[in-house]
């Protein structure tokens, strides 16, 4: 297992959830909501800094067949650009299936947003963004510890 503070990042339509490692890459834990848009790339470029990240794994929306759908091409288009921004930290794709159902699960089954309308509802999607962010990063993880291989796929450079 590679030792090192790993940064996740969900990217939504609107909204993106970040996720942190602990240093010894064994425990994810939630970060940020991140709007979607102008300088969203430049907070996680941040955030990869101030946290020395020694990767950052974005969730790769792929459908449930394996295959690459529009929204892949979009979120692998975004990983590419945060390539770029986050260089020579290492950018991997990692498969995202299931992780906002499975968030939203442990969120039902363990949490109070304690709000309720409008403000309640933004409140609520933020935690999701973040809980699926650190949902994506624990699985990759685990996958690593489990299987001794970097997980996904790396964007821009050696596999």
């Amino acid at each position: 297992m590679r030792h090192g503070v790993r940064i996740a990042v969900d990217p939504g339509e609107a909204r993106i959830g970040v996720a942190r490692s602990d240093p010894s890459a064994t425990l994810a834990s939630p970060v940020e909501t991140i709007r979607r848009g102008k300088g969203d790339l430049d907070r996680i470029a941040k955030l990869a800094r101030e946290y020395e990240a020694q990767e950052v794994v974005v969730g790769y929306p792929t459908s449930l067949s394996g295959t690459e759908g529009p929204a892949a091409r979009k979120v692998r288009s975004f990983a590419e650009a945060l390539a770029r921004r986050v260089a020579p930290v290492p950018v991997r794709l990692v498969d995202e299936r299931l992780t906002t159902v499975t968030a939203q699960n442990q969120l039902h089954s363990g949490a109070s947003y304690g709000k309720r309308g409008a403000q309640g509802g933004r409140a609520r999607r933020q935690v999701i963004d973040q809980a699926a962010a650190t949902v994506l990063l624990q699985t990759a993880l685990d996958t690593e510890r489990q299987t001794g291989l970097p997980p996904g796929q790396r964007i821009g450079g050696p596999q």
